[in-house]
């Protein structure tokens, strides 16, 4: 990242190096660069991006950037705690503050006091436990169940969401106001197909960690790395890293060719899939017609699933039914 951060040069690479970040793609340094800002400050920090995309390993930048003591760090994958759990996981509980409350029991919030506590997959959450979270980020103050009052904690807060947080709002499944609160510090992770020119860097890396466990460590040729940086990687980073782990462990020579490289049918599908929708631009490729067919196709698919009816077709397609019938009639030779 540039100089213009909080940090010496120096520290901020050291740090990006022991987090496990590879790749030096300008969106990547500007996220990084942004973390690093964010670091130095104790306002909560919203990460976005896509699975895989790696935003516990920003989460673990920024804490170790931070100065709070690196066994403070408490990540928590809101996905996997039971609904009916989540307030007393979270919180914490007092004794008979619900059935089977036969003790006292602290909250990841107390586990994480004087540290940080990454909630990745927040949109997962509930409406009250945001709430309840929400007053945390407010005042810091953390209300067990069962409790007559609030304790303060000192917890930094960075949350991640693969979610489309704007558009959950509108659904009524996340609060505003706590990503009002939230997006003082927000970062977006770029997807690896948009910075392909990291993935041989990323590639090798991960390689390098590999044959640390293997017999005979393995290679990659151009060829096989030209192949990885062709590909799309739905899955990102964690599908990188599946794909060269399933090669190495399948390979028999030590230097894998692109035939060696094994890619999951399912991850083959969104690529081919992915370079069907958008061909490489050639001499003479028109994205203004490119784009009028494709408009064209999905009108008429909408027109298709609704059985011609033009009214329904323009609600699927967020369209008023006036537009739909004046492009229907713009276009009557299609």
């Amino acid at each position: 990242p540039p100089r213009s951060t909080l940090f010496p040069y120096t520290t901020l690479f050291r740090s990006i190096q022991e987090a496990g970040i590879i790749g030096d793609h300008p969106e990547m340094k500007k996220a990084l660069e942004t973390a690093g800002m964010f670091a130095a400050t104790n306002v909560p920090i919203l990460v976005l991006g896509e699975t895989g995309t790696g935003k516990e390993l920003i989460a673990r930048f920024i804490h170790k950037l931070s100065g709070r003591p690196a066994s403070k760090f408490v990540p928590i994958n809101c996905a996997t705690i039971p609904k009916h759990l989540e307030e007393s996981f979270l919180f914490g509980h007092k004794k008979g503050a619900f059935t089977g409350a036969t003790d006292n029991q602290k909250g990841k919030f107390d586990h994480a006091d004087g540290g940080t506590l990454f909630l990745d997959e927040l949109g997962e959450l509930t409406l009250l436990s945001q709430s309840k979270l929400l007053r945390v980020l407010q005042d810091g103050i953390v209300e067990p169940l069962g409790a007559t009052q609030g304790h303060k904690v000192n917890v930094r807060v960075i949350a991640a969401t693969n979610k489309d947080i704007l558009q959950s709002i509108q659904k009524g499944e996340f609060r505003n106001d706590l990503y009002f609160r939230l997006n003082i510090g927000e970062i977006t992770l770029p997807p690896l197909r948009d910075r392909k020119t990291d993935i041989p860097k990323l590639a090798l890396h991960i390689l390098d960690n590999i044959n640390r466990s293997v017999r005979k460590p393995r290679r990659l040729s151009p060829e096989a790395l030209a192949k990885l940086q062709r590909h799309t990687w739905p899955g990102n980073v964690r599908d990188l890293e599946n794909v060269i782990e399933r090669s190495v462990i399948l390979s028999k020579t030590e230097l894998l060719g692109p035939e060696d490289i094994i890619i999951s049918n399912y991850s083959e599908g969104q690529d081919k899939q992915f370079n069907l929708l958008f061909p490489d631009p050639y001499d003479g490729f028109s994205l203004e017609n490119f784009l009028k067919n494709i408009r064209k196709l999905i009108v008429m698919r909408a027109l298709e699933l609704t059985k011609g009816k033009q009214s329904e077709a323009a609600k699927l397609l967020g369209l008023t039914p006036q537009a739909v019938n004046k492009f229907l009639r713009k276009n009557q030779n299609f």
